[in-house]
């Protein structure tokens, strides 16, 4: 779920176990219920909404918790109210950090968010303090299964900034405006899997740690995703 240095997200989630699936499942549920109940239920009319459905299924979440998800969210039962709120500080090193949430609950949230950071050695900034830090890009990942010329004519065609080949994955880059068409091209070309497909943050400006702040720093992620009201982490720690 979390934005991180650049690319390194791509590592990252390929390791996710069964148990930590089933949390990133409950989180991508959260989004999905939010974006439903404020538009249409139907994703083809509702941006939000397609873009949280889109981020779903990058991370193979099963179409019946989608649906499911967004019945909840639009049926007559009750449905949780979430609000969501962006906590702003520094980690190690001065590792600026991100931090998105849903929650029903601030003073639970932030309570939460805060003791992480301090037991992580840093601190919690004000409203703005990092987040000039970052700049919103759209970020699609697709499997390298298809032809690398045609797939970067067809994203950059279609107004990607960037097309590059990491590891296994072509990495496509766009502004928030372009989006949508490069994802719309890929899908008109054939394009069936999307290891990612969302809007996220990317650091305008990276901070280089030696090993050890390196760990220190992902230990901070992982304590702040293991925490139920956080969506997404993202920061600008420099990853090999």
């Amino acid at each position: 779920m979390s934005g991180h240095s650049k690319w390194a997200t791509i590592h990252r989630k390929k390791g996710l176990i069964d148990a930590a699936r089933g949390k990133v499942f409950q989180k991508l549920a959260k989004e999905i219920m939010v974006a439903a109940k404020g538009g249409s239920p139907d994703p083809e009319q509702n941006a939000a909404l397609r873009l949280a459905v889109d981020k779903a299924k990058a991370q193979n979440m099963p179409k019946d918790n989608i649906n499911k998800a967004i019945e909840k969210a639009t049926g007559s039962g009750d449905a949780e109210n979430y609000e969501s709120v962006r906590y702003e500080g520094y980690g190690h090193g001065g590792v600026a950090f991100m931090v998105d949430c849903l929650t029903d609950n601030r003073n639970r949230t932030a309570s939460q968010v805060r003791s992480a950071f301090t037991k992580a050695g840093g601190n919690l900034g004000t409203d703005g303090s990092v987040s000039y830090m970052f700049s919103r890009r759209g970020s699609i990942v697709i499997p390298a299964d298809y032809d690398e010329d045609t797939m970067m004519m067809v994203s950059l065609d279609a107004g990607a900034e960037d097309f590059q080949k990491v590891e296994d994955n072509y990495l496509i880059t766009t502004d928030t405006e372009n989006f949508v068409s490069v994802r719309n091209a890929l899908e008109e070309n054939g394009v069936r899997e999307f290891l990612e497909c969302e809007l996220t943050y990317i650091p305008n400006m990276e901070v280089t740690l030696d090993e050890e702040g390196t760990e220190k720093v992902h230990k901070l992620v992982d304590t702040l995703e293991d925490l139920d009201d956080v969506q997404d982490v993202y920061y600008n720690l420099k990853e090999d």
